[in-house]
């Protein structure tokens, strides 16, 4: 389904600061709803945009925002934010929250996910005013961390396509419009030199509340406790469940190899991560080393996330290299 009238506002205000890292989350979510709003009139929609430069609170702010939405008449809501953790290195993702439109949501960050942030997938929030608030359909991006070093430098240079592939899911594709530049990521990135690790062949999925092939307590080889690795797991235990293992995002990028702790010791697991490709489609992404396996007996070098999978576009027992470490020289 596309639409064709859409509020987008940008998250928190002017006085009411959101996260700050290395970009500042009220600054970037304006240039992104005015891009995305840009890119959405070219399709056609009708685009109304709201940025809240008067609230002084953080309740001021939400009511403002809401009632900024519900004043007009449309037939989708948009919020649009950055999320924040802690300084890092490492890629952390993007994610968009919603309370009814899973399906969008899901389509959504697959499309911000699609020029090389790990894909975080939709996720249901019941406790948001946002989402709570406005009377139609409504969506909220978190289109990556502000302080991790490698999602704002894949924004910065992929500003652009993270919008056109945003309006393409709300707005449909703009034919006859000159695409910006695919991205690199996931056509053929050059080889690392600093790999330690590579491994080819047969690959499966695991992890996540639906593997039923873990058991409900079952724990990882080198992650022992949620906050070793936050970026990889859902916020909250599934219910039933103890482990680590059924605690995995499935639509986390992670993946599962023998490793050779001689030659990249655990340690150093939660210090880099994995360049996976997919020999049917030539994609490649990168990966979070996640757990120790497939056993030798399944014939399969690999298990990889459900997410990730997809977005490889391969099924179980299709083929795919694993190198480690993957450092974009």
């Amino acid at each position: 389904m596309t639409y064709s009238s859409i509020v987008i506002s940008s998250g928190h205000a002017k006085h009411v600061k959101g996260a700050v890292g290395i970009i500042d989350e009220v600054t970037e979510a304006r240039k992104v709803v005015n891009q995305l709003a840009e890119e959405l009139r070219l399709r056609g929609v009708t685009v109304k945009v709201f940025n809240d430069d008067t609230s002084t609170s953080q309740s001021q702010n939400l009511s403002t925002i809401v009632s900024a939405h519900n004043k007009e008449k449309r037939q989708l809501d948009v919020s649009v934010h950055f999320n924040a953790y802690q300084k890092t290195s490492k890629p952390m993702g993007t994610e968009v929250l919603y309370v009814t439109q899973a399906d969008l949501a899901k389509k959504v960050s697959a499309a911000i996910a699609s020029v090389g942030f790990i894909n975080r997938g939709p996720k249901k929030r019941t406790d948001l005013a946002f989402l709570n608030g406005t009377e139609e359909p409504a969506i909220l991006l978190e289109i990556c961390f502000v302080d991790s070093e490698a999602d704002v430098a894949l924004y910065r240079s992929k500003f652009q396509q993270i919008c056109w592939s945003i309006a393409d899911v709300l707005g449909g594709n703009a034919n006859g419009m000159p695409r910006p530049e695919p991205p690199t990521e996931e056509t053929e990135p050059p080889p690392s030199s600093a790999a330690l690790f590579e491994a080819t062949g047969k690959v499966s999925h695991f992890g996540g509340p639906d593997d039923k092939g873990v058991s409900a307590s079952e724990g990882l080889a080198f992650i022992f406790d949620v906050d070793d690795a936050p970026q990889l797991f859902l916020p909250h235990q599934p219910e039933g469940t103890t482990g680590l293992a059924r605690r995995l995002n499935p639509y986390i990028h992670y993946v599962a190899c023998r490793w050779d702790y001689a030659v990249t010791p655990k340690t150093a697991m939660l210090e880099d991560v994995a360049l996976v490709r997919a020999t049917k489609t030539g994609i490649s992404m990168k990966a979070f080393p996640a757990d120790w396996g497939p056993h030798q007996d399944t014939g399969r070098v690999a298990d990889i996330s459900p997410g990730l999978m997809d977005d490889l576009g391969i099924d179980t027992d299709d083929e795919v290299t694993v190198t480690f470490p993957y450092r974009e020289d």
